[in-house]
């Protein structure tokens, strides 16, 4: 399965709260949601599209503050961010998905399960934030106060540029490495001053320089009856493995998918295992129980 500019599907948009929303979306039948993560866009799902697209209602949206949606001033938190994608489908018709977070996408996706409950059939979470304390040194380091200052000289437009003729030149020689190319991705969309603006207060929301300040394993039990897998990259320099083991002890009859020599992007570094994964969980889960769990599940806690 490879990527190319040819395969990608146009990006649409819509206006939601006067805010304009970019979004991808391909192919019918069950509501599939991919939730992107920190300084990503629905691009970072263009090698597994195609595929789900063939067997899935799939949506892909740029969140607020990143890819080609508008990035205003305003809240960025994980909460934020729910109600956003909660508002997004009910624009788009869609009455309930399988949520896919990847990194901080998955926080996001355990809040919007958690703020909306009827609206979730499954959830996946790939390379998932919000789980534990660690995280790369680079994300640390760039939540510290003032960075963003010295982010406008280490992300410098006319640098970017340089290395995208590069980047080209590779590509024509048939030179690919998909996780450099993800990363540079991320890297690119920070040269705008107000990309680098939501980046920063979305991060500082959940990382700070001694690591995440999110932690959803109390509130893990809840998802004991919602079909819920957790991928992983072995080699996941961003966000260890070892924060999805953990969360698989603490959710009753989730499924754990470590992807040997993969990094932090499974859908990117390994497109036809992590489709094969999904499909494959979809098809032999149904859907949660929705609203119905949360009340059960709290009354029986309280």
């Amino acid at each position: 399965m490879t990527t190319t500019s040819s395969r990608r599907l146009p990006l649409r948009h819509v206006t939601i709260h006067g805010h304009s929303v970019g979004y991808r979306r391909c192919g019918s039948g069950q509501a599939v949601l991919l939730i992107h993560g920190l300084a990503g866009s629905s691009r970072t799902w263009d090698a597994v599209l195609p595929e789900l697209g063939s067997r899935y209602d799939v949506v892909a949206p740029d969140m607020l503050g990143h890819g080609e949606s508008a990035k205003p001033v305003g809240d960025y938190s994980l909460g934020a961010y729910a109600s956003g994608l909660r508002d997004l489908l009910a624009v788009l018709d869609v009455s309930s998905a399988t949520l896919v977070g990847h990194s901080f996408g998955g926080g996001v996706a355990m809040q919007l399960a958690y703020q909306f409950p009827q609206l979730v059939d499954r959830l996946v979470l790939v390379g998932s934030g919000g789980l534990g304390r660690e995280v790369s040194w680079l994300l640390r380091t760039l939540s510290m106060p003032g960075a963003e200052y010295l982010m406008s000289i280490g992300f410098p437009t006319p640098l970017v540029e340089r290395a995208n003729d590069f980047g080209r030149v590779l590509a024509r020689r048939d030179i690919r490495w998909p996780w450099l190319g993800e990363m540079w991705r991320a890297y690119r969309s920070l040269a705008g001053a107000s990309n680098r603006q939501a980046f920063v207060r979305t991060m500082r929301g959940v990382i700070e320089p001694g690591g995440q300040i999110i932690d959803a394993t109390d509130r893990l039990y809840l998802a004991a009856r919602v079909p819920t897998m957790l991928m992983w990259g072995a080699n996941d320099a961003i966000i260890p493995a070892e924060h999805g083991q953990r969360a698989h002890a603490l959710i009753e009859h989730s499924r754990l998918e470590i992807l040997d020599d993969v990094g932090h992007f499974p859908h990117v570094e390994a497109p036809d295992r992590f489709v094969d994964l999904l499909v494959d969980f979809v098809e032999t889960t149904e859907p949660g129980p929705g609203e119905a769990l949360w009340r059960d599940v709290l009354a029986a806690g309280a």
